[in-house]
């Protein structure tokens, strides 16, 4: 609890700084953790080697290995300034591509899964989603010290956020997709045979998590991918994917349908390499003579 008392004091002192200043402060201590991570800065180049082979220069992968710190350190930034900011700070931040896909199916009061991944700005990217175009219930993984999970509460419920804990975090997604409203969910983290399909990413058969494809088939609700990115880290674009629409929960039907979400996911990230969260070990379950 002291722990937490200081940290809102640092808060506090924080924002009553201008913006610049604040975003100074974190890139700085991203620059730190930088420099203090050898072991993740080792992980981060081996993902890069395992997905791109030789496609990337060493200047390039090392480029992409300080950014994923200065990326998780504006997204650490975000949370602060997403407990305090509104609607109309979001809307001045953020333009919205192919919004009209996503405004046609609400109009004819469908839900919609929107499917994601740890990449670019993604707080900001939840936040504008949330509070600008559909309520959404999203999932959350607790802190290890609870007490902070009331900070986290209010920077994600202020936007219109409804946040399911991890675990049963399935009967409150069914739960929204049931009355029709939307969920979010994060689908570049690691799976497995038991929980999710197998397919090619970056050249490779990866397990991906198949809950997007499972619950769209049961409750006949489209996906949506949905990706944020920037060229100058303050004006931001959120660009939504073209509506996947799953007739079906047989094998091959959400075996085709989370692929289409991986391929989605890997030109995007092949687009836009910097933005990627390359920090944890994406293919340890499958690969994991590569972290050796």
């Amino acid at each position: 609890m002291l722990l937490f008392r200081l940290f809102m004091m640092i808060d506090a002192f924080l924002m009553a700084l201008p913006h610049s200043w604040r975003k100074r402060f974190f890139t700085a201590l991203a620059e730190l953790a930088h420099q203090l991570a050898p072991k993740r800065n080792k992980v981060i180049q081996q993902n890069l080697s395992f997905a791109f082979n030789n496609e990337l220069s060493v200047d390039v992968k090392k480029e992409i290995e300080r950014y994923c710190y200065r990326n998780l350190a504006l997204n650490l930034l975000q949370t602060m300034e997403n407990r305090r900011n509104t609607a109309e700070d979001i809307a001045k931040k953020v333009t919205f591509v192919n919004r009209e896909k996503v405004e046609e199916i609400l109009s004819h009061g469908r839900g919609i899964i929107f499917v994601s991944a740890h990449f670019g700005n993604w707080e900001l990217g939840g936040a504008a989603l949330s509070s600008l175009i559909t309520p959404i219930t999203s999932i959350y993984k607790g802190f290890n010290r609870p007490e902070f999970n009331s900070y986290l509460f209010e920077a994600r419920t202020a936007h219109r956020m409804i946040l399911a804990e991890k675990n049963g975090a399935l009967k409150h997604m069914a739960k929204a997709l049931k009355n029709n409203d939307s969920v979010l969910i994060m689908m570049d983290q690691g799976s497995n045979a038991k929980y999710g399909v197998s397919a090619d990413f970056f050249g490779h058969p990866t397990y991906h998590s198949s809950t997007a494809a499972h619950l769209a088939g049961k409750f006949n609700t489209p996906i949506v991918g949905v990706y944020i990115t920037t060229e100058d880290e303050e004006n931001y674009t959120l660009t939504f994917e073209d509506p996947i629409e799953v007739e079906g929960t047989d094998e091959a039907t959400i075996i085709e349908a989370t692929t289409k979400q991986v391929n989605t996911l890997e030109r995007v990230v092949r687009h836009y390499p910097t933005l990627w969260f390359w920090c944890h070990k994406r293919w340890k379950g499958e690969y994991k003579e590569i972290y050796q």
